[in-house]
């Protein structure tokens, strides 16, 4: 499942690339034709990211107003497209060549989200024309404009709503360490009144929105906190310190399109272990020069039996709330020791 910093990317790709345009929607697999009609021929005028979900606001009456990626609340006129990409969702692109769009990893290859899909022919078109490809998969949406497209496959939520809807969806959730708005009292006030483990909290979106299983696991490691310690016995200050570390490590992630949580002084020192396969997890910077590897990103994440970068000790798996979850038994106790900032 794409964690927040994705999501926030997803947000400013619809900004640069279809803002302000009149777009075409339809739903090639046929399972969202009704909402599709209601935004065909609108336009993008506003789009943004809330933890995990995507907020896409459209008029249908054309204007020249600019599409803003802020955290001003919507125009209630607006017609908002809700998506929430759940474990197997994901959004891809295609685009003009001379059309850029964050996420290629080496054009004309696109990702967003957890999958890559090659969108366009293998030899490149003359820059002066683009043929939009035919729908590839069971695509719920179609967003399309006469220089590119995003396709939407597999998403756990996909709904048309009106302003007051998508209000009621935000204040479900807790605070997004991304945006600017975000109220980080809101995280500590719901973790010192729950006794449930901190492991647990993080994942609950209405406690802290945004952070999946790999922020979870890294930020804890960083704050040197056990994930089985309860929510109403860690200190104020040690909670301070686990929000502000997580808005540096997810707008960090916001920036580059990938997680990276090790001190430079951390890599390097302990390869992967021969029965251990390397971290299956990709980025938006794999194959990028002087991107840090993937195996040499994390401390804990998915190095389940491979030595702490620290200490040494094997990194604990076990599994919370139907989650793998990974920690080092030596260095995360309960005393909250932030760790430094990645290089």
């Amino acid at each position: 499942m794409p964690e927040g910093h994705t999501v926030h990317r997803l947000a400013r790709t619809f900004a640069n690339v279809f803002g302000g345009h009149t777009v075409h929607v339809t739903s090639p697999q046929g399972r969202f034709e009704q909402g599709a009609a209601l935004l065909n021929g609108a336009q993008l005028v506003h789009a943004q990211a809330y933890g995990k979900h995507l907020f896409l606001g459209f008029t249908p009456t054309p204007n020249k107003t600019n599409v803003t990626h802020t955290d001003e609340p919507p125009p209630e006129s607006l017609r908002w497209l809700r998506v929430h990409l759940g474990l197997y969702g994901s959004w891809t692109f295609a685009a003009h060549p001379n059309t850029p769009i964050a996420h290629a990893i080496g054009a004309p290859r696109r990702r967003i989200g957890e999958r890559e899909h090659n969108l366009t022919p293998d030899q490149p078109e003359p820059h002066d024309t683009w043929t939009i490809p035919e729908p590839r998969g069971q695509v719920r949406v179609r967003i399309a404009t006469a220089h590119a497209v995003a396709d939407l496959t597999g998403p756990t939520a996909c709904e048309v709503l009106t302003y007051e809807q998508t209000r009621h969806h935000i204040n479900q959730l807790g605070p997004d360490p991304i945006r600017d708005d975000a109220d980080p009292q809101r995280f500590l006030t719901a973790v010192n009144r729950s006794r449930s483990a901190i492991g647990g909290l993080l994942m609950n979106q209405k406690t802290i929105a945004g952070v999946g299983n790999i922020y979870r696991a890294e930020a804890l490691f960083r704050a040197r906190l056990s994930p089985y310690t309860p929510g109403n016995t860690i200190p104020t200050h040690t909670l301070t310190a686990l929000w502000n570390d997580l808005v540096t490590l997810m707008r960090q992630g916001a920036h580059t399109g990938a997680i990276v949580t090790t001190h430079s002084a951390d890599r390097n020192t302990t390869p992967p272990a021969p029965n251990n396969p390397r971290s299956r997890t990709r980025q938006n910077t794999d194959h990028t020069p002087d991107a840090i590897p993937t195996d040499q990103a994390f401390y804990v994440y998915q190095r389940h039996g491979q030595p702490c970068r620290r200490c040494g000790t094997p990194i604990a798996l076990a599994d919370m709330q139907a989650r793998k979850l990974y920690w080092c038994p030596t260095c995360q106790s309960t005393s909250g020791e932030v760790l430094e900032h990645p290089a």
